[in-house]
């Protein structure tokens, strides 16, 4: 009896003790949200701190919050493209900010699409008369695109300058899975899609690099021509073409090198550069090693809300890999667009449709889901206009074949008409173990897909023709929407990945433009007035409290340092490659239909893998930690 009692003491107490860590973990999840939350009030007279301490998005991801409990949440913040694009360009009429501040120094990068309608935007807050300032440890080539538009650029004396442009080289597994024994099946057709060369090859196709280097050298003679047009005396070009004679001419002094080469105009530490910046636009109360006026980014985005004036223009955003299910945001689940698209079809005030793709594509069948709905907001004589943003190939061109109008940055990343799938089985490394697979089929397809025995060769032609049947029904719609023959479609299909430009000479872009460009398509195609529209972002808020759970007072810290040099970049380059190999490795064997998705894409969209990235990261933390000795 008295251990019985001791038993129920002990239960009450565990009881009552996770009672108490629930509430404690309710009101510091309410403190944080109401103390991190934006501040319109605090907008005063000062410099726009563009603190950039992550990446640039089409659409930033909800936060874990299961991650979060367990101390592995995202600590990348993930900024709005359009967010950060409102905010510089109301600073421009706005006179309270009397200057732009770039803090670049934890900057991850973006596509170079959004980098450069960022570019633009600041390129107008100049043209308003307003200086912009920008100061990094270490420019890269995201940050110096932005950092190029100021009227000076600061870098600490101990930084650093690298030009390393798009490119560089995957990693191939053939030999790898041959030796474990494993047998990569691989369906697909396109003798450009490349994603799964990886699987088939140990290096890359003729065509494939083909397709590569063209890609890339619009894409870098893009990036240079848009760094020499906004600081024309940089000598961009012959840094990036021999860094190393350079800098071992200027006798390893990576500031006098930036200097002498007109890439940067003063050599200063953030405390200085503060200073400089308070002489410009005044000294904040609380001394701090940023001690100028400052307007934090976030107050100044809620101060300056979206326009809701005039008649709406629904927009819907497809971005990240296109999955089925209702995930998401930040990833293009085709349930919840779809609701989406079949919501506002169902409201009287949506008079356009523009459907924002910035995707690399993924499954076949939820790029279909998405089309479809798309399908039927055209079929209500409503119009609906593609706008393309860094990437929209594959599955994104998929979807954005149900367009009345589709348009792009001659920088953007299209194309890839391609389809593919991988199976893995296991019947050589078990057959070195001494198993073996036997059996009675009642029909050829009996126990198969065999991941023991091997695939038959049945099964293998069910399943290579059927690739060639959703490759069919791409040819098809693409040349339905684009009034060519599948034939026509074919030539510049078989997965070849297109710059915007290009893209628009082949037929399979109409016009150029950003999305404020497809708004005005879109208003002209419904007949509405120049200015009298507004657009009406069809997504889902994300909720009280879990926007702010970063701030938390008790999670895990895990701040990143910034980059400070040379040094510091090649070690992060070298972890964001590994984590993107794993993430290559681990996707592609895991996906479970017929794939409309451009691997490629990501070697010049950093943003694509960043939230992957950060899942493998977390699981080799949380296995090395497990696997430590205690």
């Amino acid at each position: 009896m008295q251990f019985a009692r001791a038993a129920w003491k002990f239960l009450v107490a565990i009881k009552d003790g996770l009672v108490l860590i629930a509430m404690l973990l309710f009101f510091a999840a309410l403190y944080g949200a109401l103390s991190a939350r934006p501040n319109v009030a605090a907008v005063s007279e000062g410099a726009l701190l563009l603190d950039l301490n992550g990446v640039i998005v089409e659409e930033p991801a909800r936060p874990d919050f299961a991650s979060f409990l367990s101390g592995s949440q995202n600590d990348i913040t993930e900024y709005r493209l359009r967010d950060v694009v409102r905010a510089i360009d109301a600073s421009a009429g706005d006179d309270r900010v009397k200057a732009v501040v770039l803090d670049l120094s934890l900057f991850m990068g973006g596509g170079q699409t959004s980098l450069t309608s960022i570019g633009e935007a600041l390129a107008r807050v100049k043209e308003a008369g307003k200086p912009i300032y920008a100061f990094a440890n270490f420019y890269s080539d995201d940050a110096y695109q932005l950092a190029a538009h100021a009227d000076e650029i600061w870098m600490d004396p101990m930084g650093g300058i690298i030009f390393a442009g798009p490119g560089g080289n995957r990693l191939y597994y053939k030999n790898l899975i041959d030796q474990l024994g494993i047998t990569a099946h691989v369906y697909r057709v396109g003798t450009y899609k490349s994603a799964v060369e990886p699987y088939l090859r140990s290096d890359q196709s003729p065509e494939a690099k083909e397709a590569s280097a063209a890609l890339y050298a619009v894409l870098w003679d893009s990036w240079v021509g848009e760094i020499k047009k906004a600081r024309p005396d940089a000598n961009v070009e012959a840094f990036a073409r021999d860094p190393a004679a350079m800098i071992q001419a200027a006798g390893g002094d990576y500031a006098e090198l930036a200097m002498a080469q007109n890439l940067v105009d003063k050599i200063g530490d953030r405390v200085a550069f503060g200073r400089f910046v308070a002489e410009k636009v005044g000294t904040d109360q609380t001394p701090s090693p940023d001690d100028f006026k400052a307007i934090a980014y976030d107050n100044y985005v809620a101060a300056n809300p979206l326009p809701t004036s005039g008649d709406a223009i629904g927009v819907v955003t497809v971005a990240g890999e296109i999955v089925s299910g209702d995930g998401g945001p930040g990833i293009g689940a085709s349930g919840r667009i779809s609701e989406q698209i079949y919501k506002a079809l169902e409201a009287d005030d949506i008079k356009a449709l523009v459907v924002r793709v910035n995707s690399p594509g993924g499954s076949a069948f939820a790029s279909e889901e998405i089309r479809l709905a798309i399908e039927d907001f055209r079929k209500k004589d409503i119009p609906v206009v593609i706008s393309m943003g860094d990437v929209a190939a594959s599955g994104g061109y998929w979807i954005a074949a149900a367009g009345d109008h589709i348009m792009a940055e001659p920088d953007t990343i299209t194309g890839s008409i391609g389809v593919f799938a991988v199976l893995p089985s296991f019947e050589k490394a078990l057959g070195k173990w001494g198993v073996t697979a036997d059996g009675v089929q009642t029909t050829p397809l009996s126990g198969e897909p065999n991941f023991v025995g091997g695939f038959s060769e049945d099964l293998h032609t069910v399943l290579q023709s059927g690739v060639e049947n959703s490759y069919g029904d791409f040819l098809g719609l693409v040349a339905k929407a684009r009034d060519k023959t599948p034939g026509q479609i074919d030539e510049i299909g078989q997965g070849r990945v297109w710059d915007g430009g290009t893209a628009r000479q082949l037929g399979l872009v109409d016009s150029f433009g950003g999305l404020d460009d497809a708004l005005k398509e879109a208003a002209k195609r419904a007949g509405l007035e120049d200015g009298g529209y507004h657009a009406k972002y069809l997504e889902e808020p994300l909720g009280f409290g879990w926007w702010a759970l970063d701030g938390l007072p008790f999670a895990e810290d895990r701040e990143r340092a910034p980059v400070n040099g040379i040094f510091g970049w090649v070690a992060q380059e070298q972890q964001r490659l590994f984590f993107q190999a794993l993430n290559t490795a681990q996707g592609l064997m895991a996906r479970q239909d017929v794939q409309a998705l451009c691997l490629e894409c990501g070697a010049v969209n950093p943003v694509a893998g960043f939230r992957q990235d950060i899942r493998l990261f977390d699981l080799l933390r949380s296995y090395s930690s497990s696997a430590a000795p205690r």
